[in-house]
């Protein structure tokens, strides 16, 4: 009796127009948004280098770098048709700082080190995985996790599209989404280094 392939039993959920997905969508082009500073001459964000390209380590809420969609681990390509590569944190910092107020012309990678995943609760409300101040650490067998290629040694980095990068609930938010669990995560290894202050 020939033995039945492990697809019949692997089953991606079905993600329809669910928000969270939405939101989490990373697209594998490159953009461009344009954007201008506050009252307070600020953006909102804080960047770094890391291998010759420069990322953005932070984006604080309700300010004009989140109010264009600028994430965590976006990729920043150009400032004002400068090219980034090569770029330390604090000649990013310093360009920034030094643009005019009105109009500042960013373009953008989509987080190229990180990745979604999409995965349903089983019948008793799990997800398949654990984690530790973010970071996931186990992986259940034949879990929605293990069926939708969640890894260990990766970090939680927003879920349902909402940024959770040093929250201490994140099992709690988890609690209070219904079925469909849409989780943005990097490699542990990057995270760290984006995170670290310069």
């Amino acid at each position: 009796v020939p033995k039945p392939s492990a697809l019949n039993y692997m089953t991606a959920p079905i993600t329809g127009n669910n928000v969270g997905v939405l939101r989490a969508e990373i697209k594998q082009g490159i953009r461009e948004v344009i954007l201008c500073k506050d009252m307070e001459g600020k953006i909102g964000m804080r960047l770094k280098s890391v291998d010759n390209g420069v990322f953005v380590q932070l984006v604080q809420a309700n300010t004009p770098a989140a109010l264009v969609g600028l994430r965590f681990g976006d990729q920043l390509l150009q400032i004002n048709g400068e090219n980034c590569a090569g770029w330390s944190t604090d000649k990013a910092h310093a360009v920034l700082k030094n643009v005019p107020a009105e109009r500042i012309a960013v373009v953008v990678r989509d987080r190229p080190f990180e990745r979604t995943v999409v995965m349903h609760k089983d019948c008793n409300g799990q997800l398949g995985f654990v984690f530790k101040k973010g970071k996931i650490t186990f992986i259940v067998k034949d879990s929605s996790a293990a069926r939708n290629g969640l890894l260990t040694d990766h970090h939680i980095c927003e879920v349902n599209g909402q940024n959770v990068i040093g929250l201490k609930v994140i099992s709690k938010l988890f609690n209070l989404i219904a079925r469909l669990l849409c989780v943005l995560v990097v490699g542990y290894n990057i995270l760290a280094f984006i995170q670290k202050h310069p």
